[in-house]
């Protein structure tokens, strides 16, 4: 089974938000998934998305393909989880 990360329509007419999903290629945009791993308002102007990257990861590591638009959503998540982890704690 052939397996996409991309973005599921929800919302109203003219209100769109989306949620971030694994489901088969094959499926349609708003068909069956297999889980979802985040979510996305274009509505908002910053930090507009939620991203679970550790199952994110899991699913490329297993040869899911995201599309361009999430694969731009882990890029930023990913060095977003860079910055927290190299910000020194002071005591």
């Amino acid at each position: 089974m052939a397996v996409a990360i991309r973005l599921r329509r929800e919302g109203a007419k003219n209100r769109p938000y989306y949620r971030v999903v694994v489901t088969d290629k094959r499926s349609p945009r708003d068909g069956k998934f297999i889980e979802i791993i985040g979510t996305y308002d274009p509505r908002k102007r910053s930090d507009n998305y939620e991203l679970n990257l550790e199952r994110a990861e899991y699913w490329i590591k297993h040869g899911a393909q995201p599309s361009e638009t999430v694969a731009s959503f882990i890029r930023k998540a990913r060095k977003k989880a860079a910055q927290v982890a190299t910000v020194p704690v002071s005591a």
